[in-house]
């Protein structure tokens, strides 16, 4: 690999930057945003499961396409083109069902997912650490992001539409970064992706059945979480304080998870993520402390910083070649499940909140009992 391509991880974690810097000062305005248009629970369920089922088709698509044609950036920087177009078109949203529609579009340009990590998982050594480095550059710009509408909607006191102006202005930026990516697939990988027959082994199609199962109770979880910051509070800003919190913990530990998945292997990494996951949604039934819950923020960005990253480094340690259609099989799988459970939280949501919890507390359990079950081979070739 040459000099440049050694850049990819930076460059591509710094298209996450902005691009996040804009997205996540929306994310965080976008469960209040729908309620001031008159949505509900099941609009923020449906909201949050749109938005990873949407991904998840078009991610799919993504991977495959870039296995096809043999290049991956043209595909990256059309689907940061895609997200920012509809991250202005939310301004004239009138209605909850426009801005579910809005956001949850933009999410088409999530085809540049799996492409992203095709040329990441280019990488063999430290695997880990590199999608850590992405994903820790991404996560800081979710950071700025959410102080960013904090300031401008605590302390300059503006609108939601002007603060969705402002953060969709931001994430064009990364339009500049990604297209400095090098793009060094060869026709020669192109002809032997196309060739191969059934990319997916038989432990590669288990733990996307894991990792489907754990993100059928992990569906846009921190809206929630904000809704009920809301609840006990009667104030906007302290979820809005409490989603930093949550982004700073999330950027600062995907990089110390990826180096030690890279040493112990991805399963025991994952297993911490999983069970952390599950004690906070058994901690969300019987909290109703906002120091607790400021706590629980902190821990659930946590969970987000071990199982991100490290669920693609597994996918790519288990898949072939054909590494771009691998990652979107997986995000087609784990966004259909997320449709499913972002709709029946948002149901339970509306009956009670402590029912949702315990939902999402028996789904991560069966994630981990399914995980216990997984074999990985930890000194294993990466290909």
């Amino acid at each position: 690999m040459d000099k440049r391509g050694r850049k990819n991880p930076l460059l591509l974690g710094a298209s996450s930057f902005f691009n996040d810097v804009g997205s996540n000062s929306i994310n965080a305005i976008i469960p209040f945003y729908i309620t001031a248009l008159g949505g509900g629970g099941i609009a923020i369920g449906l909201v949050s499961g749109l938005r990873d089922g949407i991904s998840s088709f078009f991610n799919m698509l993504g991977g495959w396409l870039s296995d096809k044609i043999g290049k991956r950036k043209p595909l990256v920087f059309t689907g940061y083109l895609i997200s920012d177009i509809f991250k202005f078109l939310l301004l004239i949203a009138g209605s909850w069902q426009q801005a579910v529609a809005f956001d949850s579009s933009s999410r088409i340009g999530k085809f540049r997912d799996a492409p992203r990590d095709a040329i990441l998982a280019k990488e063999t050594e430290n695997r880990g650490k590199k999608f850590g480095i992405q994903q820790t550059l991404d996560s800081a710009g979710a950071v700025i992001g959410t102080l960013l509408v904090l300031f401008l909607f605590w302390k300059l006191n503006f609108s939601f539409r002007t603060i969705i102006l402002i953060s969709s202005v931001i994430a064009l930026v990364s339009l500049i970064t990604v297209s400095l990516v090098k793009d060094y697939r060869n026709k020669e990988e192109k002809k032997t992706s196309a060739k191969k027959g059934n990319i997916l082994g038989k432990d590669l199609k288990y733990f996307i059945l894991v990792a489907s199962v754990f993100v059928f109770g992990n569906f846009g979880f921190y809206m929630f979480l904000e809704l009920r910051a809301k609840e006990i509070t009667g104030s906007i800003i302290i979820p809005l304080v409490l989603f930093v919190i949550y982004n700073i913990v999330y950027s600062a530990f995907p990089v110390p998870f990826g180096k030690l998945s890279d040493r112990i292997g991805r399963k025991r990494v994952l297993l911490i993520g999983y069970c952390l996951f599950f004690l906070i949604s058994l901690g969300l039934i019987f909290t109703s402390n906002i120091i607790y819950l400021g706590v629980i923020f902190a821990l659930y960005g946590l969970v987000y910083a071990i199982t991100d990253s490290n669920q693609r480094a597994f996918i790519s340690d288990m898949s072939g070649s054909a590494k771009g259609t691998a990652f979107g099989i997986y995000y087609f799988a784990t966004g259909i499940t997320a449709i499913i459970g972002g709709l029946i939280a948002g149901y339970l949501w509306n009956i009670d909140y402590s029912i949702m919890f315990t939902f999402t507390a028996v789904i991560a359990l069966a994630s981990i009992i399914l995980l216990l079950f997984m074999k990985e081979k930890l000194n294993a070739e990466k290909i």
